[in-house]
């Protein structure tokens, strides 16, 4: 009787193995298995988008890492994995890598995001100036203290370029390591002004629902000439759209599959209008507004 027993354990293994071998799926644009690294400031809006592009394209999975840019580039560029979403374009000294071996690099727009600076809703000031912002980044007396997401991540990588440094200075500048983080310390504490990507500001973080309630987003007003050097401009959407909040990025996909594949077919999709409403339901700027469509009726 033990011994049928185990037979039929075995046969019923190798039919699960060979079910197993019949489900691979093809490698299409809308199917097969994405891996994908994704600045971590950008996470929550390209996790909304591989999760309605799952619902659509069920038979697509993706494998993806989210983690600072300083912390997924040696993999994109070591070509464990050829799929990155930045708020950036890669440089001339990273194009290289793929340039070398002769791999098309393919990078597009489909969102414009803004870099949010919040305090502690509290808080008297309720703004800030730019030239304050690059003072204290280098270094000089001020009152002001900012927190960052991360030391490694791209939004620290944009205030280092602006305000022309190569690292924190002594004092009056720190970091978290994560977005949530800053929301949560920034709620908890009214002494610094905290710095993450607006999308991690959306209602649908609902995960840090009770620390947003507690934190209020600083109006920021640009260098003289500049434009958004007239008046303090908050991240909402229309000012990324127009173009007038100082703090500016656009994300990017960068493909360097060297073939059609799920990657290409994912960044075709992100510009496509379906693609492009989530980006516009979730705060940021879209790559191109959508036309609207009026139905009249008599």
């Amino acid at each position: 009787m033990r011994n049928i027993l185990f037979i039929c354990c075995i046969l019923a293994l190798v039919s699960c193995k060979r079910k197993e071998k019949t489900t691979v799926v093809e490698e299409t644009r809308t199917s097969g298995t994405l891996k994908i690294l994704v600045d971590e400031s950008v996470g929550p809006i390209v996790q909304q988008q591989i999760d309605i592009f799952s619902l659509d394209y069920p038979q697509a999975t993706f494998k993806t890492t989210v983690k600072p840019e300083e912390m997924l580039l040696p993999a994109f560029l070591n070509d464990s994995v050829r799929v990155i979403v930045l708020p950036r374009l890669l440089n001339k000294e990273e194009e290289k890598y793929y340039n070398r071996r002769n791999i098309r690099i393919n990078s597009s727009r489909f969102a414009i995001d803004g870099i949010a600076l919040i305090t502690n809703a509290d808080n008297i000031d309720s703004t800030i100036t730019v030239k304050e912002v690059i003072d204290i980044l280098q270094g000089k007396k001020s009152d002001k203290k900012l927190v960052f997401d991360n030391a490694y991540s791209s939004t620290f990588q944009y205030f280092k370029d602006l305000a022309h440094i190569s690292q924190f200075p002594a004092s009056g500048v720190y970091s978290k390591n994560s977005s949530n983080e800053v929301i949560k310390f920034i709620a908890e504490d009214k002494n610094f002004i905290g710095i993450l990507g607006v999308n991690w500001l959306s209602e649908r973080n609902t995960k840090m629902a009770a620390s947003l309630a507690k934190v209020k987003t600083l109006g920021v007003k640009n260098l003289k000439g500049l434009v958004g050097g007239d008046q303090f401009y908050k991240p909402t959407q229309n000012n990324l759209i127009s173009g007038v909040y100082p703090f500016l990025r656009n994300i990017n996909i960068i493909d360097c599959e060297g073939r059609g594949g799920l990657g290409t077919g994912f960044a075709t999709w992100l510009r496509s209008q379906r693609g492009q409403l989530i980006v516009l339901k979730s705060g940021l700027g879209p790559h191109k507004m959508m036309p609207r469509e009026i139905n009249l009726t008599k």
